[in-house]
C-alpha cells in the first residue's frame, strides 16, 4: 500500500497552507507568466489558464494520492491572495526523505513568505510525519532561491554538474534553453533547533517566530 500525507492545511501568522482550489486559476496563471519563474522552472511557457486549471484540478491532487507528495497553496492570512506554491515532491517512504520546491508570486517577493513557509512545511514534516530529511535543489545561478536555503538553515551537499536545464531571456525578446548545474542542499530536525536558538534576525529572515506553525 503507498503511503500518502494527509490531506492538512498548515497555518502561520502571516500565512495560510492548503490544497488548491479552482478560485486560485487566474492568480496561478498570473504567477507562473512572471519571466523569474519562467526561467528557473519547467512549467510550460506561456502558461495558460488551461495550464493552470489542469494543475489544480489534476496534477496538484496526484502528488497526494499517488503518495509522490504534497502541493501547498500559500496564500496570505489576512487576504487570501495567493503568494506562492510550496511543493514536496520525490518522497522515499522507506528513508522518510523528500525534496522541497518553490515559487513566490512576483507582487510577493521581499516578505520573507518563501522562509517562512517553506520553514512552516518542515516544521510539520519533521514533528508530525516523523521525516528525516528535506532537500533542495538550486540552479546555480539562481541566487535568490540559494538566499532562501541559506536563510532557513540548509546544508550544501554538493554540485550536479549540467543537471537542469533554465530558460534565459534572448536578443529578440524570446527564451532558449541552457544547461546549468544544480546545488544540493539539505536540512535535517536537528538544524531546526538551531534556527529556534538563533538571536532575531540573526539568519536574515523576516520574523522566524511566525515560521512554526499550528497544522490541522
Amino acid at each position: 500500500m503507498t503511503s500518502t500525507f494527509p490531506d492538512i492545511s498548515i497555518s502561520t501568522d502571516r500565512l495560510v497552507l492548503r490544497p488548491f482550489e479552482a478560485g486560485d486559476v487566474p492568480a496561478l496563471a498570473e504567477m507562473m507568466n512572471d519571466e523569474l519563474t519562467t526561467a528557473w522552472t519547467s512549467a510550460p511557457h506561456p502558461y495558460t489558464t488551461a495550464d493552470a486549471r489542469d494543475w489544480v484540478l489534476r496534477q496538484a491532487p496526484a502528488e497526494r494520492t499517488s503518495g509522490r507528495g504534497i502541493v501547498f497553496a500559500v496564500t496570505e492570512f489576512l487576504t487570501h491572495r495567493l503568494v506562492g506554491i510550496v511543493h514536496l515532491r520525490n518522497t522515499d517512504w522507506r528513508t522518510f526523505s523528500t525534496e522541497v520546491a518553490y515559487v513566490t508570486a512576483p507582487w510577493a517577493r521581499g516578505e520573507g513568505y518563501a522562509c517562512e513557509s517553506v520553514l512552516a512545511v518542515a516544521q510539520w514534516l519533521f514533528h508530525d510525519q516523523r521525516f528525516e530529511r528535506l532537500e533542495l535543489r538550486t540552479a546555480a545561478d539562481n541566487t535568490a532561491s540559494q538566499q532562501v536555503a541559506q536563510k532557513i538553515g540548509c546544508i550544501s551537499e554538493g554540485v550536479l554538474r549540467s543537471a537542469w536545464i533554465a530558460r534565459s531571456r534572448t536578443e529578440d525578446g524570446g527564451w532558449t534553453e541552457l544547461r546549468t548545474d544544480l546545488i544540493v542542499w539539505s536540512l535535517l530536525p536537528e538544524d531546526l533547533d538551531e534556527i529556534r536558538e538563533a538571536p532575531a534576525g540573526g539568519y536574515g529572515c523576516s520574523d522566524y517566530a511566525t515560521a512554526f506553525p499550528d497544522w490541522r
